[in-house]
């Protein structure tokens, strides 16, 4: 069964929403998922282990959070070139900090990561519901 973690950050909860809803349907396709907020991470040991990693954050001040942001730190040490990746956040008006860890994890980390970010408003938009399923299917596709 392959181990997927779930990375999350989290300003009003909207973001753990979806990180939720992410594992919930991951499980679905029978996978053993982690979900573990980015600011419980406190060293690169608790990033080993996994076959695909997911990480989240949503968008404040056209940023992600600084907790994404060590977390991010410490996967560039965690050796996960070649892992299957994915990234997603929720955000209010721009949406920056879902294609700033996208293009990290792929062109930084050089990690197979899916086409793009999931973006949403809200983890009970309908969006979310119609998105993730094929997010997650995606991703699935990836882990080797």
């Amino acid at each position: 069964m392959p181990k997927v973690i779930v990375v999350y950050a989290t300003k009003g909860g909207e973001t753990l929403k979806l990180a939720e809803l992410i594992a919930e349907e991951l499980r679905s396709l029978n996978m053993d998922v982690k979900i573990v907020e980015a600011s419980d991470i406190k060293t690169t040991r608790g990033l080993f282990g996994y076959d695909a990693y997911v990480f989240g954050s949503p968008t404040y001040f056209g940023e992600m959070t600084e907790s994404m942001k060590d977390v991010l730190l410490m996967a560039e040490k965690s050796e996960l070139n070649g892992k299957a990746g994915a990234t997603f956040g929720a955000y209010g008006w721009s949406g920056e900090a879902p294609k700033r860890i996208h293009d990290t994890i792929t062109f930084v980390f050089r990690m197979d990561t899916i086409r793009e970010p999931l973006m949403v408003s809200s983890g009970t938009s309908k969006i979310a519901s119609k998105s993730i399923p094929n997010f997650c299917k995606e991703l699935a596709a990836k882990i080797k």
